[in-house]
């Protein structure tokens, strides 16, 4: 399989994305600044206990108070194979009191994040973890004296009893010295968390994980890698740095993307981001998919379409359920759709035919770095399937609610309208224009002006050029245009802002 990663940053944004076989296979984009929660530890203060749900709410600093269960169900260890000794409680937790609470799960919707106090600080091939009783060990490494041996140097690796450690999948290719220096230095993060926590103030952050193209080096590449595309040269620079410390990815396959077009656009990545977006998908037999988000789960009905087959009515329904199987993993993973998945598929009549779809979706769902299990089909040809949540879903990040419905749909959000003109403005330079007018909505124009987002690309790609802003209160949130002119006199309104 041809995999090749994306990695750009730009209008204060960072983006990653990954192409199997060229389809878009995941899709990450997160602020430069504060982007992702999960993994920040906040020195936060009890507000409320709920006796009656054994929990609490905690005052972190952030829009809404974190929840914070008594029984710690929100840090899953059920993913690694090990034994977990005497976990921390909160009995004696009251209002009043400050805690230290590491982020488990995002905020989402209405609701605010979930929190945990078993903290974990994550490196490359170990996870620390000060205050857990717990030794695990990935379940992808299958080599039984080879686990023996790393459980064994995890566990000399442990100072005092109440902390552990997890192996991660990448720890068999380093060395017990690598794996000792590694489990040192993650110690000395939690021990300078510790001293920063004790002069915080309630709702200071004292931990933050690593940005997005560093997390996604640490976690999701390896030899199997074909390529890394990269928009930025200080960002190329930056991750070409990480190849060299790493040392198991050759140099040659990080390619900075030459030219002064987006990187983004060229690829279409951007293009294929926004589908998602999109409920119907289309499958390659002419059937396709709807996916429905509900505040409870996600629906995903199977439809047959233009598809009408060559047999029978059973054979054609079979082959579009397992077209559907295989593109419902690729979905739920490019959109980061967390908790209840229901698949409502065609109706089968043959039980050979309903236990080879399930097991064609959950071997998919076996590329997927997040957490599925997938429960047997039912009579109605019901298929149940969970997915640990990891982050915010895409659809929230892609699109925001839309004005001028009352909130029952969405319009493209700013990041990707700002994407849209900054991509326009390098082609309109890119095809010889010395000017170029940007028609906008009035908000957007606002934004670009106070935010100051093309700072970067003003003193490099445009440094030279003239670029002006006519704002237009009628015109949609979205929609723009943008037009070049190497007039020597331009005629312009009277409202037109000149960003350089």
């Amino acid at each position: 399989m041809k995999k090749e990663w994306f990695f750009d940053c730009y209008c204060g944004q960072q983006f990653a994305a990954l192409m199997e076989d060229g389809k878009l296979a995941e899709f990450i984009a997160e602020k430069k600044q504060n982007g992702v929660l999960v993994g920040n530890i906040y020195k936060g203060k009890v507000t409320n206990i709920l006796s009656g749900m054994n929990a609490a709410f905690i005052n972190c600093g952030l829009a809404r108070n974190c929840y914070l269960s008594m029984e710690e169900a929100y840090t899953d260890y059920t993913k690694y194979d090990g034994k977990m000794g005497s976990a921390p409680t909160l009995k004696n937790l009251k209002e009043g009191d400050e805690i230290l609470v590491q982020i488990a799960k995002p905020p989402r919707g209405a609701k605010g994040a979930k929190v945990t106090t078993n903290l974990s600080f994550v490196g490359k091939r170990m996870i620390y973890l000060p205050n857990t009783d717990f030794l695990g060990i990935s379940r992808k490494i299958t080599d039984e004296t080879v686990r023996e041996e790393l459980l064994e140097r995890a566990n000399k690796m442990r100072e005092h009893a109440g902390e552990g450690y997890i192996v991660r999948t990448q720890a068999p290719f380093a060395n017990h010295k690598q794996l000792k220096a590694e489990a040192a230095y993650l110690k000395k993060l939690h021990r300078l968390m510790q001293e920063t926590a004790k002069t915080a103030a309630v709702g200071d952050l004292l931990y933050s994980d690593d940005d997005l193209p560093a997390r996604v080096m640490r976690d999701s590449l390896g030899d199997e890698i074909t390529a890394m595309r990269v928009g930025s040269e200080d960002l190329y620079k930056k991750l070409l740095k990480l190849v060299r410390l790493r040392g198991d990815i050759p140099e040659r396959k990080l390619i900075l993307h030459g030219g002064n077009r987006s990187m983004m656009r060229e690829y279409g990545i951007f293009s294929l981001a926004l589908e998602a977006a999109q409920p119907t998908v289309a499958l390659e037999n002419g059937g396709y998919l709807v996916i429905d988000h509900t505040e409870a789960l996600t629906v995903v009905d199977v439809n047959s379409g233009g598809c009408i087959g060559d047999k029978n009515l059973e054979d054609t329904v079979f082959k579009v359920n397992l077209l559907a199987a295989r593109e419902i993993a690729r979905q739920v993973r490019l959109r980061n759709i967390g908790g209840i998945i229901v698949v409502d598929f065609i109706d089968m009549v043959n039980e050979e035919h309903k236990a080879a779809v399930t097991e064609e979706l959950e071997r998919h769902l076996e590329r997927d770095k997040a957490k599925c299990k997938v429960l047997p089909m039912s009579e109605l040809c019901l298929t149940q399937f969970t997915r640990k949540r990891v982050g915010n879903e895409l659809i929230e990040y892609l699109v925001k609610p839309c004005p001028y419905c009352a909130g029952n749909g969405h319009v493209t959000g700013d990041v990707f309208v700002l994407a849209g003109i900054r991509d326009d403005l390098l082609d309109c330079f890119a095809g010889g224009n010395r000017a170029a007018i940007v028609h906008l909505n009035e908000k957007i124009a606002h934004k670009i002006l106070e935010e100051e987002v093309f700072t970067e690309e003003l003193k490099t790609h445009w440094k030279d050029k003239r670029v002006y802003l006519v704002p237009h209160k009628t015109y949609r949130d979205d929609y723009f245009t943008v037009r070049g002119d190497n007039s020597s006199i331009l005629t312009l309104p009277d409202n037109a802002k000149l960003l350089y």
